[in-house]
């Protein structure tokens, strides 16, 4: 008797940790169909240099070969301190990529980061304006992302 309870305390075990993952990815990134999604992640200092990190999701059925999408930074005042290009690089379909990069200042200057849209969004197959079309943009830090 007591082997069964304890294979049942596994098994129950075993459901919730495979459902906690199912949610975890659930909530990482739930791209529109068809469109892309980017989430800032993390903030982090690196010396006196600030490291984003973005996790991104292409919804498209099909890769995207680039995606460089003009970001723009705002101050802790909310004036405009940096405007950039990110490179994402490819973006296979249907696939999570993470994406880092660093800025030199501190992660408390940066207040709002606004995806401004895509400078270049090479794909076969897929529409003009894939890049932006449906663009679906979230923060898990105190940094707002706008989009």
């Amino acid at each position: 008797m007591g082997h069964l309870v304890q294979i049942t305390m596994v098994l129950a075990l075993g459901a919730c940790a495979s459902l906690g993952s199912a949610l975890f990815a659930q909530e990482v990134a739930q791209p529109a169909q068809g469109a892309v999604s980017i989430e800032l992640s993390s903030a982090e200092e690196i010396g006196e240099n600030c490291k984003l990190s973005f996790v991104v999701t292409n919804g498209h059925d099909k890769d995207i070969a680039q995606a460089v999408f003009e970001t723009v930074l705002f101050d802790d005042a909310g004036q405009v301190s940096r405007l950039t290009l990110l490179d994402f690089q490819n973006l296979p379909a249907g696939r999570l990529r993470v994406r880092q990069f660093q800025f030199p200042q501190a992660c408390a200057d940066i207040s709002r980061v606004l995806i401004n849209g895509a400078q270049t969004c090479s794909t076969a197959g897929l529409a003009e304006g894939a890049c932006s079309q449906g663009l679906t943009v979230t923060s898990r830090t105190k940094i707002e992302v706008l989009g």
